[in-house]
């Protein structure tokens, strides 16, 4: 039996056996150390990414182009050679999970966070570190390990960006299988949590003193919505803010009857909302019968506590 094996010895719940522990020991140590990109930023690869994505931002070409910000993880890839100078405790962290029968892999998200923009020219560099391994999890796919990386990127020895991607490292559920463990009481249902990051942290502060605030270019004076860290008309990574009046119209709706979700009481109509400053939000419409929802009805901002610590807006339709 070898060393992997004989951790993962399994308690009476199909549980492995003082693991999570193991697995714990990983975090904070290095997944890749002073990568080095196999190309350097390019003309060549932004015209495909930006055909690829329909995106024709006069930013990404030109003398003074730069690199859509979305790209920061594609300068990293090692393509179909593969990576090089993985770190070892990489290898074992997934060899341990191997064992445990966690085979299957299923990526689930990933955040980044732009410093600067990438230019062509610029020799991208990177390092990676094992940021976090979760409990035990079970999901309809099965039961495993969330485990996330973080890759800091670097552009001439300067950071550029921060990668976090995290993938689920799980055992297949058997068709049809059964759960063997004794269910918990199931916990009061909530709303999904709002990701709150750099980009729109000062939107959130906003609605915490029941404020919509949209983000205007300062180089053109474009509004958009969502925030972003960039403009799209100009590519300009200056901005301030406008405050919304909170009036706006309905342009597009739905009316959810099913699948139903925690914490949400369906049939419920969620708004494509036009605000009288020109930008769109989605978001629910209240105040009226979810089948009185019409295109062009008239709304106005409010804001609806879901729990004690999400408040977010809302747009009521109606009278009162």
């Amino acid at each position: 039996m070898s060393e992997y094996e004989t951790l993962w010895k399994r308690d009476d719940i199909g549980e492995p056996a003082d693991v999570y522990g193991r697995l714990k020991e990983f975090e904070g140590r290095p997944a890749a150390t002073a990568g080095i990109a196999k190309d350097l930023v390019n003309e060549a690869m932004i015209r495909h990414w930006c055909e690829a994505m329909g995106d024709t931002n006069p930013a990404y070409t030109g003398p003074d182009a730069i690199a859509p910000p979305t790209m920061l993880q594609a300068w990293t890839m090692g393509g179909l050679s593969g990576h090089q100078g993985r770190s070892a405790a990489y290898d074992e962290l997934f060899a341990l999970l191997d064992a445990a029968g966690c085979t299957s892999v299923v990526a689930t998200d990933c955040e980044q966070e732009y410093v600067r923009p990438l230019r062509p020219g610029d020799e991208i560099t990177f390092d990676a570190v094992i940021e976090s391994v979760s409990e035990r999890k079970t999901t309809k796919l099965g039961t495993g390990h969330f485990v996330t990386t973080r890759m800091d990127i670097r552009a001439g020895g300067e950071l550029a960006g921060t990668h976090r991607f995290r993938i689920l490292k799980y055992a297949p559920a058997a068709p049809g299988a059964r759960q063997t463990r004794v269910p918990e009481a199931a916990p009061v249902p909530r709303r999904p949590r709002p990701v709150v990051n750099r980009d729109n942290a000062g939107f959130w502060e906003g609605v915490s003193q029941h404020r919509l605030l949209i983000q205007r270019c300062a180089a053109c004076a474009a509004l958009r919505f969502p925030w972003l860290p960039g403009c799209g008309t100009c590519g300009s990574q200056d901005w301030d803010t406008i405050e919304a009046s909170g009036q706006g119209t309905v342009f597009s709706y739905v009316v959810m009857h099913h699948p139903p979700f925690p914490a949400f009481d369906p049939p419920y109509a969620v708004g494509l909302i036009e605000l009288a400053e020109g930008v769109r939000i989605v978001s629910n419409v209240v105040g009226v019968p979810p089948d009185k929802v019409r295109i062009g009805l008239p709304v106005r901002l409010a804001f609806l506590r879901v729990d004690d610590e999400v408040e977010l807006p809302v747009f009521r339709g109606g009278e009162g």
